[in-house]
């Protein structure tokens, strides 16, 4: 996937300025597809000027003209080429792992202490995650047609911090000797 297919989906959504796309990426988007605000304008250019977006500027008082962007046809047509395709396996790239594996050969009070610090970061996105699914989608069983994808997103956000949590877990039981949860 590229970023131009996380860009086409927030437009898809609702036509934004480059900054507010930034702050879309920033809440949301940004926890599963990460782009800085340089990578989002320079990405939005290119599709401007490739149709895949059109922009509009729109006067402010008392403060400079902004670009609003908006998807095209061509975009979304792209788009739905890109939903055609088969999603490759994406590499597990962990530096948490690789401190794991170097156990026996480094600080181990320094690797728990990792381990106690990443379960806390990870139980703190949960609970930023389940605010989020109680706050948008208070009830799942309901969902409007345009909701399925963003909820399924933020479902695999939870399951995923309910699976790290539980792994955080399982290695502190063996390296503290805890007895089992």
């Amino acid at each position: 996937m590229a970023l131009e297919h996380a860009i086409l989906v927030s437009l898809a959504e609702r036509s934004a300025t480059g900054y507010e796309l930034a702050r879309r990426f920033d809440a949301s988007i940004g926890n599963f597809w990460k782009a800085s605000h340089q990578q989002i304008y320079k990405v939005l250019g290119r599709m401007d000027a490739d149709d895949l977006v059109t922009s509009q500027v729109v006067a402010q008082d008392g403060r400079p003209d902004k670009k609003v962007y908006a998807i095209t046809d061509a975009g979304r047509a792209e788009l739905a080429r890109f939903t055609t395709e088969p999603s490759t396996m994406e590499p597990l790239r962990s530096a948490f792992a690789v401190k794991l594996r170097a156990l026996q050969h480094g600080d181990r009070d320094a690797i728990l202490a990792d381990v106690h610090r990443k379960r806390a970061q990870h139980a703190e996105k949960l609970a930023y995650y389940e605010a989020s699914a109680e706050r948008f989608y208070p009830d799942p069983d309901a969902l409007e047609a345009a909701d399925v994808g963003p909820w399924l997103v933020l479902r695999g956000g939870m399951l995923g911090e309910q699976t790290a949590i539980s792994w955080c877990d399982e290695i502190l039981d063996r390296l503290e000797g805890r007895a089992s949860r």
